[in-house]
């Protein structure tokens, strides 16, 4: 019986880096669904994820809105109606343009988003804080470049970025297409 020939360094490669992007995702995961499991019961994913983007980008049209979420002005309606009634979300008048509503947080729907946002990143400083100083270099370069391949804008300072929560655009050259 004759032995498979050994995978090229770059699959070996690529593989091995994969299982481990996979493996954190699956931590990752876990940490934003505790994150979220305090407030499971007012929110769903979905409509914690339109509170975020509010948060992030502050008022905005229904349109705007929908289209930062990648749905339907319909289902984007549903989500704010729902979260207006649980008292997170609310419509105000444009003041620039009397003719347009804005949709914003309410000061609890701040609220609700800070607290699932300090409860995930006090998980991930509890991780990180487990490895030692040049693991976490390792991992800040690591991550860094992972991220702009992905397409996705680095953190500001303040935590903050254009499309939080891995929600941008990522585009796939042709190259990433015929892999898949």
């Amino acid at each position: 019986m004759t032995e498979p020939s050994p995978p090229s360094p770059e699959t070996d490669d690529v593989d091995a880096v994969t299982r481990a992007v996979l493996a954190a995702s699956r931590l990752l995961v876990g940490v934003s669904a505790r994150s979220l499991a305090a407030v499971e019961d007012r929110v769903t994913l979905a409509q914690f994820r339109l509170l975020v983007v509010l948060s992030t980008h502050g008022s905005a049209k229904l349109v705007t809105l929908a289209d930062r979420l990648g749905v339907n002005p319909s289902t984007a309606m549903r989500m704010i109606d729902r979260l207006i009634t649980a008292g997170l979300a609310d419509r105000r008048t444009n003041p620039d343009n009397r003719r347009e509503t804005l949709l914003r947080l309410t000061d609890e729907g701040r609220s609700l988003v800070d607290d699932v946002m300090v409860r995930r990143r006090r998980e991930i400083a509890s991780i990180v804080a487990r490895l030692a100083p040049e693991q976490r270099a390792a991992l800040i370069e690591a991550l860094t470049a992972f991220s702009e391949a992905g397409g996705e804008s680095p953190l500001d300072a303040d935590g903050t970025q254009t499309y939080p929560l891995g929600w941008g655009d990522v585009q796939e050259t042709a190259s990433d297409a015929s892999m898949s």
